[in-house]
């Protein structure tokens, strides 16, 4: 992978572990509106598509828009508390930097988060573009999101490279035609990220290091 010069990321349970903070925040609303909270196991099965989604299939459709407003207000507070990068994530995308590459994010949280997240963990000058899927007409598994990035840094897909840890990150890869590695660090178990044969599977992030912009 020595001719790669953008390296798309995913942040949730790819970059970061934030997984603690979204539990909390997940449970906050289902005490505040009169539902039984949901295990933790739950909850990780359902991040990655979003906040609303997140939320939608437990609480009444009436109660949508203050469940969000109850779910966000309390995650800008749990963010900064629980939650942190995966282990060697800031050396490695200092080596990718020192080697050239360009480094952009791709995620289905809000943006309000994401930055929140990049910004608290210290991380977000590694990046030279942030795109998040509030900002677009559709989130992932539609590659616009991939698609919109690369357009902006003006390179062929040959010479890009996407790293995500969900099924779904595997799928918005091969629409948009651009290899794709997949983290088992998330939400998807290693059987559903097998059945969308993205091009590279590993366990840590980390293990990217040495392998591109080379």
């Amino acid at each position: 992978m020595q001719n790669i010069e953008l390296i798309i990321f995913d942040l949730d349970g790819t970059l970061i572990n934030a997984y603690a903070a979204i539990c909390s925040s997940f449970n906050y609303v289902m005490r505040k509106l009169g539902l039984k909270p949901k295990s933790s196991r739950l909850i990780r099965s359902l991040v990655g598509w979003g906040d609303a989604n997140l939320l939608k299939p437990y609480v009444p459709g009436h109660d949508l828009k203050r469940s969000l407003r109850l779910y966000r207000s309390h995650h800008k507070i749990s963010l900064l508390k629980q939650s942190h990068l995966y282990p060697h994530v800031r050396m490695l995308l200092r080596k990718l930097k020192s080697r050239g590459c360009k480094l952009a994010v791709a995620s289905n949280r809000p943006s309000r988060f994401s930055f929140i997240l990049l910004r608290h963990l210290r991380i977000i000058n590694f990046f030279d573009y942030v795109l998040c899927a509030d900002k677009l007409k559709r989130g992932k598994p539609d590659p616009e999101i991939l698609n919109k990035i690369i357009k902006r840094f003006a390179l062929n897909k040959s010479k890009v490279l996407y790293v995500g840890d969900m099924a779904i990150d595997a799928q918005a890869g091969r629409r948009a035609m651009v290899k794709t590695i997949i983290v088992t660090s998330g939400s998807s178990s290693i059987a559903e990220i097998k059945r969308e044969h993205p091009f590279k599977i590993i366990s840590r992030v980390s293990q990217l290091a040495g392998k591109c912009c080379n």
